[in-house]
């Protein structure tokens, strides 16, 4: 079967009430047949469920359709994408350890590799994503332990080469971790390029509707057995609740990705030609710096569209108040369209030459293209844009 297929059929076993939709298992704990029972669920000799902070059907299921689609051996289902995300770091690098990063990542995980594993003992190396393979080969020390990379990146969307990397990995045996949220498994599979560990923010383009928040990590299991140790002393888990809206929401993943993807470009190109803008990135854009890199190994351009108008942050705020569609958020992946400006948003935090250095100005705008008619996207945002000079 093909993967759409597998994705709607794969489901919680039924219950003895025949039930169609997959039932949601909330609870915090099951129970035992008896007290062996117990004990070889705790000493691992019996596979079962336990506690809800350790595994449950539901959130199984979510992870279940994830390894699917990332072509992953396991996975592990977490309250949030930064979860995931931390979870990878800290369940993999230890004091000693070195990490080599793509310069251009989220907030937040920057803010974790800069300012958090150091205090560890785990340094970083970051490389420009366009850099050659021999300036990340070079990066590459004797106590490297892994590469861990955006493609695309937030909000530059810019891209790295995963053949490229996942070829280094290999040569030097080093874990190659990729964050898939901007482009989806169905656009990219950074798993066909030798990507040990795929992370997402589930709270984006798998729920799709802006309702609940969650994250995964999938890949090989002898790096999951490790990740599952660490996230169930430490407790970052995904809510039934959450994992039943998330399994749902995968259902939808092809024809909303599709028309996602159809909007974003369109938009990018008509963004191209609205005078005040100065410049606009997309990755399926002829214009992008990497289009020939996106066209190898994405099937389309994902969602989103960055582009930077003239004027600075005081015409970022007239140009906002002009708008009458997108919604103000920080939020990404939602069926309705959204809009923010990383200045001083997602990367407020981040050193201004820093943000610079990735492309990130005052006049920045980071666009989640929705599934609203197209025709009425385009007039709204090129009325605003001519409105707020």
């Amino acid at each position: 079967m093909k993967k759409q297929t597998k994705l709607i059929r794969t489901q919680t076993q039924k219950s003895q009430f025949r039930e169609h939709s997959t039932p949601l298992y909330l609870t915090s704990s099951f129970c035992f047949e008896d007290a062996q029972m117990g004990k070889e669920l705790f000493d691992n000799t019996l596979e079962g469920n336990i506690y809800s902070r350790f595994s449950n059907p539901t959130v199984q299921e979510f992870v279940d359709k994830v390894c699917m689609l990332e072509e992953a051996e396991e996975g592990i289902a977490t309250a949030t994408g930064m979860a995931a995300v931390f979870a990878g770091f800290g369940a993999l690098l230890a004091s000693g350890d070195h990490i080599v990063s793509s310069k251009a990542l989220f907030g937040s995980a920057h803010q974790i590799i800069t300012q958090i594993l150091p205090k560890w003992g785990i340094t970083y190396t970051y490389i420009d994503a366009s850099e050659p393979k021999e300036a990340w080969e070079a990066a590459i020390f004797p106590n490297t332990k892994m590469i861990y990379l955006e493609t695309p990146s937030n909000p530059g969307l810019e891209l790295v080469d995963l053949e490229m990397v996942g070829d280094l990995c290999k040569k030097h045996n080093l874990i190659f971790s990729v964050d898939n949220c901007f482009a989806t498994p169905l656009i990219q599979t950074p798993g066909q390029y030798g990507a040990d560990l795929v992370i997402h923010s589930a709270t984006k383009f798998f729920d799709g509707q802006g309702r609940v928040l969650g994250g995964i990590i999938v890949g090989k299991k002898e790096y999951i057995e490790h990740v599952r140790f660490f996230s169930r002393q430490t407790g970052p888990s995904m809510s039934p609740f959450n994992a039943w809206v998330l399994s749902k929401g995968l259902e939808t993943l092809g024809l909303r990705m599709d028309r996602h993807c159809e909007n974003a470009l369109k938009l990018a190109q008509a963004l191209e030609n609205i005078e005040g803008i100065k410049s606009v990135k997309y990755p399926f854009l002829p214009s992008h710096p990497q289009y020939n890199l996106a066209k190898k190994q994405m099937e389309s351009g994902g969602a989103l569209v960055t582009f930077e108008l003239e004027g600075g942050f005081e015409r970022v705020i007239r140009f906002t108040q002009k708008l009458t569609i997108p919604s103000l958020t920080s939020n990404l992946g939602d069926s309705r369209t959204t809009i923010t400006n990383p200045n001083t948003t997602t990367h407020a935090k981040v050193a201004v030459a820093d943000k610079e250095a990735l492309g990130i100005f005052e006049g920045t705008m980071r666009v989640s293209v929705g599934l609203e008619d197209i025709e009425d996207l385009i007039e709204d945002f090129t009325q605003a844009i001519l409105n707020s000079k």
